[in-house]
C-alpha cells in the first residue's frame, strides 16, 4: 500500500489508521500469522496499532500480548501464566534510555562506571535468558537511544560518567550478545533516533502526561523500522533492485549527453552526489541483493554509461540488463522470469514519476518508492527507511549470489549448445555435500526456510533457534544440500527436516533453490533422506503437500518419486513410501557424486 511506503504521511496516518487496517485486512491475500508480545517500559499501544499496520502490508498478521505498564523486566525473568498461554513467536523488548535503573554521575571513576554499566547489562541478560528459557520464541531488543539533553554538555563524550559512556558500552554488550546467541535481534533504535533527530524523539511533556518514551508524532516511523526486523525474520525482504540509469544512476541522458557528457565522479557536486549513491548501491550487491536494469535506451548505449572512467558500477555488477523501448512494467516481468524470483521479490527504483506509475499499475506485486528526481539522497532515504533489504544475517552464499546468478547464465548457454538435457546434466560435473545441520550454516538454512516459497512442499519457516534445537534433537532428521559444478558453487541450495515417530519418518519441511531446479538435487537429497531413515530404523517416508499461491510446481513431487497417495483433503496431500519393499528406493537416477562421510566427521 502506497500510503505505508516512506515518505509517508505521518498525520494522515494517525488520522485514517482504522480504515487503513480494515482496507489491508480486506486485501486477498494468504496472511502469515505471528504472535508477538510487546514488553514495555514505557505506553506501548500506538507502537503496537502503527506496528500491525505496516506488518500487514508486508502480509503478516500479527496478533498481540501488552504487558502491564513498565512491567517488562517482571513479565520477563518470573513465570507468567498469561504469557504462557499466549506462546508468542516474537517477543518485543520494548525499551528506551528512560528504563535505565542507574544514572551516571560526573565524578565516577573508570572502575565504578563499569560496575554500573555490568549491573545494568547484567538485568537485561537476565530478561533475555528468562525468555529465552521459557518461551522459546524469536527476542527483539531495542538498543539504547541517546538522551536529548546532556548536562555535561561536549564533556560528556569524555568523562567515565558520560550518558555516553553509559549508552555506547550497553549497545556495544547488547550487540555483541546478539552475535553470540541464537534468536536474538536488536532494534536499532540509536540510529533511528539520531535520524530523526532529539527534538522529533523525546518530548518532556508527553512523557510526563502520556509516558510516552518517543513523541507521538514519530512513532509511526520507529514501527516501520521495527516492522522491516520483523519481516526479515519471517522472510519478506526483498532480493532484487531493480534501477533505471538516466537520472538515477547517473546525471544526464546518455543516448543524448554521451558516456563524455554525464554526471559521474568528482567534478561536479552532482556528480559526486550520484558517485556516493553508486558506493550505495555496490555496497548492496556486496551483501548479497541482486541488482538488474531496466531503462529505455538502445542496449548498447546504455552499457557505455558503465565504461566511463569515474563510474562505481559496471555491467558485471548486474544479473539482468533490460535496455530498450519496451514499457518497463514488461521488461521487469522478464527479468522476474530471467531470475526466477516472485515479482514481489523486486524493488523498482525511477526518477520519473510517469515511469513508477507505469510499472505500479501493471506490476502492482513491484515495490515502488516514491522519490523526487534529480535529489539523489532521496534514492538513498527511500531505500534505507522503507527497509526492503533489511538483514538478520549476511552468509557467504549472500555475499557471492551476483555472481552465482552470472554462473547460471554460462549453464543455461551450455544447455542450449548440447543434443539433450542428460548431456548437460553430465558435462556439468556436479558434486553435492549433503550432510546434518551444522552451525556454520545454522543463518543460512533459517534464511531459505524463510525465503523459499515455490520448490518448498509445507512453507514451514524456522528461526535460527528452532533450526539449532532441531539439529540437537535425535527425534529429527536434518539435511542440507550444497551444490558444486564446473561453472561454480551454487552454495546451500537444499533442506529437508524429517521428524521419526515410531517406524514413520514424516518430511516436516523439504525445500530447494528454484536455480538448481531439475539438476538432480531433489533425487540425491531424496536418496540420503531414505538412508538416514533406514539407518534410525524407518520403515516408511511420510510426506507432505500444502498448496500455497506459490508452490504449485511441487504438488507432484512425491508422486514422481514413487510415493503413494494417502490422504487429500482440499489439495493438502499426504503421501507414504514404504522403505521395507524389495529394492526400494524414492530416487531416481541422478548425475550428481555425493559426498557424505567427510562432512560427517567433521560434526
Amino acid at each position: 500500500m502506497n500510503q505505508l511506503t516512506y515518505p509517508f504521511d505521518a498525520a494522515m496516518l494517525r488520522k485514517k489508521q482504522k480504515s487503513i487496517r480494515r482496507e489491508l485486512l480486506g486485501q486477498k491475500v494468504t496472511f502469515l500469522e505471528k504472535k508477538i508480545a510487546i514488553l514495555g517500559g514505557s505506553t506501548t499501544n500506538l507502537f503496537r496499532d502503527f506496528l500491525e499496520l505496516f506488518l500487514l502490508d508486508t502480509g503478516i498478521a500479527p496478533v498481540f500480548y501488552e504487558s502491564e505498564y513498565a512491567q517488562y523486566y517482571e513479565e520477563a525473568v518470573f513465570p507468567n501464566d498469561a504469557l504462557s498461554a499466549f506462546s508468542p513467536d516474537i517477543i518485543f523488548i520494548f525499551t528506551t534510555s528512560v528504563n535505565l535503573k542507574e544514572m551516571p554521575t560526573p565524578f565516577e571513576k573508570e572502575a565504578e562506571a563499569e560496575a554500573r554499566i555490568e549491573r545494568e547489562y547484567a538485568r537485561y541478560q537476565s530478561i533475555w535468558e528468562g525468555l529465552a528459557a521459557r518461551y522459546h520464541a524469536v527476542i527483539i531488543q531495542n538498543n539504547f537511544d541517546m538522551p536529548s539533553w546532556l548536562p555535561l554538555g561536549s564533556l560528556d563524550a569524555v568523562l567515565y560518567g558520560g550518558w555516553r559512556n553509559t549508552i555506547e558500552s550497553l549497545n556495544a554488550r547488547l550487540a555483541e550478545y546478539a552475535m553470540t546467541h541464537a534468536g536474538i535481534y536488536v532494534h536499532d533504535m540509536h540510529y533511528l533516533a539520531t535520524v530523526l533527530g532529539s527534538e522529533q524523539w523525546f518530548d518532556l511533556f508527553q512523557y510526563n502526561a502520556y509516558k510516552l518514551a518517543i513523541r507521538y508524532e514519530s512513532m509511526p516511523f520507529v514501527a516501520l523500522h521495527a516492522a522491516n526486523v520483523i519481516k526479515a525474520i519471517w522472510g519478506r525482504s526483498k532480493k532484487c533492485l531493480v534501477l533505471d540509469l538516466d537520472n538515477t544512476l547517473w546525471g544526464g541522458v546518455i543516448g543524448d549527453d554521451g558516456m563524455e557528457g554525464i554526471q559521474i565522479g568528482q567534478e561536479t557536486p552532482e556528480a559526486e552526489a550520484y558517485t556516493a549513491f553508486q558506493r550505495y548501491v555496490l555496497a548492496l550487491k556486496e551483501r548479497g541483493i541482486l541488482l538488474a536494469v531496466c531503462s529505455k535506451n538502445e542496449e548498447e548505449t546504455a552499457k557505455s554509461g558503465f565504461s566511463h572512467p569515474d563510474t562505481v558500477l559496471h555491467v558485471d555488477d548486474f544479473v539482468a540488463f533490460q535496455a530498450n523501448w519496451e514499457p518497463k512494467d514488461r521488461n521487469i516481468r522478464a527479468i522476474a522470469k530471467q531470475l526466477n524470483i516472485g515479482l514481489d521479490s523486486l524493488v523498482f527504483l525511477d526518477d520519473n514519476p510517469a515511469e513508477r506509475a507505469i510499472v505500479r499499475e501493471g506490476v502492482p506485486e513491484v515495490a515502488v518508492p516514491e522519490v523526487t528526481g534529480g535529489d539523489v539522497a532521496s534514492y538513498v532515504r527511500a531505500l534505507e527507511r522503507n527497509g526492503y533489504f533489511e538483514p538478520i544475517a549476511i552468509s557467504e552464499d549472500d555475499r557471492r549470489r551476483s555472481e552465482a546468478y552470472h554462473e547460471n547464465q554460462k549453464r543455461v548457454k551450455l544447455e542450449a549448445s548440447l543434443g539433450s538435457y542428460e548431456d548437460f546434466l553430465e558435462s556439468l560435473d556436479m558434486r553435492a555435500e549433503i550432510a546434518s545441520f551444522r552451525p556454520i550454516y545454522y543463518d543460512r538454512i533459517a534464511q531459505l526456510t524463510n525465503k523459499s516459497n515455490q520448490f518448498n512442499l509445507t512453507t514451514r519457516r524456522y528461526t535460527r533457534a528452532d533450526i539449532e534445537r532441531l539439529s540437537e534433537d535425535s527425534h529429527y532428521i536434518t539435511l542440507y544440500g550444497r551444490l558444486q559444478d564446473r561453472f561454480g558453487d551454487n552454495g546451500l541450495v537444499s533442506v529437508v527436516i524429517a521428524e521419526k515417530e515410531g517406524v514413520d519418518v514424516h518430511i516436516r519441511l523439504w525445500l530447494m533453490s528454484c536455480r538448481v531446479l531439475k539438476r538432480g538435487m531433489e533425487e540425491a537429497m531424496m536418496e540420503m533422506l531414505a538412508k538416514r531413515a533406514r539407518l534410525v530404523g524407518g520403515e516408511r517416508l511420510v510426506g507432505y503437500y500444502y498448496p500455497t499461491a506459490k508452490n504449485g510446481m511441487v504438488c507432484d513431487f512425491y508422486r514422481l518419486h514413487g510415493f503413494s497417495l494417502a490422504e487429500d483433503a482440499a489439495g493438502s496431500t499426504v503421501w507414504t513410501y514404504d522403505l521395507t519393499a524389495e529394492n526400494s528406493n524414492p530416487a531416481q537416477k541422478h548425475f550428481i557424486l555425493v559426498r557424505e562421510e567427510e562432512v560427517e566427521r567433521e560434526r
